[in-house]
């Protein structure tokens, strides 16, 4: 839960933002320091775009600095989905995180150039789906613009009509509350209507550095 003005979260949920829309590991699971984090892909020492990341940070802040530090922010990855006029949409987002506990609300950044959620906020009703470390292929699928991103993806209606992607480690049903400026990208917060996790959650996928990660074995 995030206490505090609006001004003072959305400071803090910044730097879960670091590459834009591309949950939190399981309780059993937590990360004890980055020691628990496994990097699966790029060269060690490199950040999203294959910058050093032990450059001082210059003013102006740079694209490329901010992407670089505020990728040392090990983060989930979600696929926001909900059910439109022609049929179901959804998109990847790892700028996400729980915002209020009373009442129940959560967060999510959006980039300005999506497709997908000008079809999401005119549905009003929309599934978080907090995707598991096997479900590399959706997050890569759904993080594309266009396309029948829902071919052949395994899915159940939520009871607001929104697709729950099936293996996933959690759904979080939800309903848009507000949606504010935040450059660019729009900050949206939701309503939390109803939310589950299966019996035996999946390991979370995880993105780190500009690359996928995972829990290691010994934390």
């Amino acid at each position: 839960m995030m206490a505090g003005s609006l001004s003072e979260n959305l400071q803090i949920l910044s730097a879960s933002i670091t590459w834009g829309t591309l949950g939190d590991p399981s309780p059993n699971r937590r990360l004890a320091g980055l020691s628990c984090v496994t990097c699966l892909y790029g060269p060690k020492g490199q950040g999203l775009l294959g910058e050093s990341t032990t450059a001082a940070v210059q003013d102006p802040v740079t694209s490329g600095a901010f992407r670089s530090v505020l990728g040392r922010f090990c983060s989930g990855v979600t696929v926001v989905t909900a059910m439109g006029p022609t049929g179901p949409a959804g998109f990847t987002c790892q700028a996400f995180s729980s915002l209020s506990l009373d009442p129940p609300r959560v967060i999510l950044c959006v980039s300005r150039a999506s497709t997908s959620w000008p079809v999401i906020r005119s549905s009003a009703a929309f599934c978080v789906n907090v995707l598991a470390e096997e479900q590399r292929s959706l997050c890569e699928r759904f993080a594309r613009s266009g396309g029948e991103k829902f071919d052949g993806v395994a899915w159940t209606a939520s009871p607001d009509g929104a697709p729950r992607l099936k293996g996933a480690t959690a759904w979080i049903d939800c309903r848009v509350h507000t949606e504010h400026d935040g450059g660019d990208h729009l900050v949206v917060i939701g309503d939390v209507r109803r939310l589950e996790a299966p019996a035996d959650t999946p390991q979370p996928l995880l993105y780190y550095r500009g690359r996928y990660a995972r829990l290691a074995d010994a934390c």
